[in-house]
Parts: structure tokens; sequence; C-alpha cells
């Protein structure tokens, strides 16, 4: 087994994931380090030997890690990752730091972040996905971001930098996002609370959030076909693709398409990883003999299989 640096947080072997994903499924990761400070952090990486793939991970609220487990170190941040501190209206945050708090922060200090309030989650994810809710995206407000490389050096990222796309950015593989600066436009405190109580009811009635779900399932579909064609399908959301393939409600072992918002998948108790993804397989299947759009998965899936039994 390869030598492990040493470090002053937690590195543990063998540390089942399925427990820190909101969908509740997934074998172990090889390692799981869960570094002290920066400092740590940053000498965690520059000692580790380059052949070990690391996997950044934040709360797994849009993640289904596969059921033979995750090889290499998963790393993720906690305490002392999870500042927010607002001047003006610049907002830094630590990538541990969850959409929800950050947006209420800034809110309270007059600066305009509310898309992030009913966005599951924390901001390294955020900024990593280029998250988005109510016609606005992280990349509309990011002012830069500051990331650990694989060699354990900190560097500063602009929007540009990290080219940013629907739901995507171009963040190098095993580099670890550590803050974020946001300018927000100004606004009345109550009015931006009250704004996110009534988004939040809205998200309440219309989707499945008492439930175990990564959020939206799939990205909602670009203007063109999978074979790169012009379709008039631009504005058509994956929920009513979905719908129109009659697979809301749709079941394969533990997990289901939820019946309240068919962009949800869910496990109902029982689900494997190998579960969840086979269903969203079916559904990509589905709707694209339906329609001929190809569904793109928005939940981010990691690891290897479980060895059939």
């Amino acid at each position: 087994m390869t030598q492990m640096p040493q470090v002053r947080g937690t590195l543990t072997a063998h540390r089942p994931l399925d427990e820190l994903t909101w969908l509740r499924v997934g074998g172990p990761a090889d390692w799981l380090f869960q570094p002290a400070d920066l400092e740590d952090l940053c000498a965690f990486l520059a000692a580790l030997p380059t052949e070990v793939p690391v996997f950044p991970m934040g709360v797994g609220s849009n993640l289904i890690v596969r059921d033979g487990g995750v090889r290499g170190v998963v790393i993720r941040l906690g305490r002392g990752f999870n500042a927010i501190a607002v001047e003006g209206t610049r907002v830094t945050a630590g990538a541990a730091a969850l959409d929800a708090h950050v947006a209420r922060r800034a809110a309270a200090a007059g600066v305009d972040l509310s898309f992030l309030r009913t966005i599951p989650g924390a901001i390294g994810g955020a900024v990593r996905m280029n998250a988005g809710c109510y016609g606005r995206y992280v990349a509309d407000h990011l002012v830069a971001a500051r990331a650990v490389t694989r060699q354990g050096a900190v560097v500063s990222l602009t929007p540009a930098e990290l080219e940013f796309g629907y739901r995507h950015s171009e963040l190098p593989a095993g580099w670890v996002i550590i803050e974020a600066i946001f300018e927000g436009p100004t606004g009345d405190p109550d009015t931006l609370e009250a704004l996110m109580e009534a988004q939040l009811a809205t998200r309440d009635a219309t989707q499945p959030t008492k439930e175990r779900s990564a959020g939206s399932t799939f990205r909602n579909p670009s203007g063109f076909s999978s074979t790169g064609q012009a379709n008039d399908h631009h504005d058509l959301k994956a929920w009513k693709l979905i719908d129109q393939a009659g697979l809301r409600g749709a079941r394969h072992g533990g997990a289901q398409m939820s019946k309240k918002h068919s962009n949800f998948m869910i496990n109902t108790g029982t689900a494997s990883a190998a579960d969840l993804e086979a269903l969203g397989e079916e559904v990509r299947k589905r709707v694209f003999q339906n329609t001929g759009i190809q569904l793109e998965w928005e939940i981010m899936r990691v690891g290897e299989t479980a060895p059939e039994k």
C-alpha cells in the first residue's frame, strides 16, 4: 500500500462514503482526508505520490458514489474552510460554507446573492459546477476563486480561467477549491430575506425536499441534439421530457424518479448506487427514443462498480 504523508488533520483508510452523500449510497474511499487547515492541505498534496488520484468532495449533495468505492484519496473540507466575510458588495466564502448560509449572510449585509439560497451543497461544489437558479449562476457573480493544485500550490483563478459553461467549469483534476469571492448587487435585507423565504416555499411545494435525493438528475437540454444538429427543444426542461416518456415515478430496485418532480431521483430506502445509475441510464435511453434528445447527467458519478457476487 502507498505510504501516506503525515498529517495534522484526519486521514482514514477504507472510509465508507455512503453516509457522507445525500443519496446514502456508495462504497469506501481508499483514504478520506479531512485537513486541519490550509497548510495541512498544501503539505499533504505536495507530499502525496503523483500516481495517487485525488477527488475533492463537498457535502455530497449532487453525487453518486458507486458501490465499489473510490480509489485514491477523497478530500473533504470542514472547519477552517467555512468562513464567510462581507466587505461592501463583495462576499468571501470558504469552500465548505453552505450555499444557503452564504446567501443569508450576504442578504443580512444588503448584498443580493439570493440565488444561492435554494441550491443544495457548499461553495466549492457550486463553483466547480457553476451552480445556478432563477436565471443566475456562479459565473455571473464570481470575482475569483482560490484553489490548491495537485502539487500543493495555492493559486487564484479568474472566471475566464475556469472557463465556465452550463453546469460546468474546467477545474483541473485533483485541484481543491478552498475559497471564492463574489460580487453582488445591493438590496434591502428584509426584502431579500422575504424573497428567499418565498423561493424556499416554492421549492418545497414542487420538489421532494424531504426525500433522499441529489437535486436535479439531468441538465436541461441545450438547443442541440445529440448529433449536434440544432433543434427546437432548447426551451424544454428535462422534467418535461421525462414526463413525455412516461417515466414520472419510474423505478429500478430501490431507486425512483420522484412523482413530485420527475427530474429528481430518490432513494426510497433500499437503493444501491447501481440501482440509481441504472434507472438514470434507462431514463436517458427512453427519452432519446422518444425525442432524439440525449439527456446529460447533472449528478456526478464517481468510483467503481462493485464486483458481481
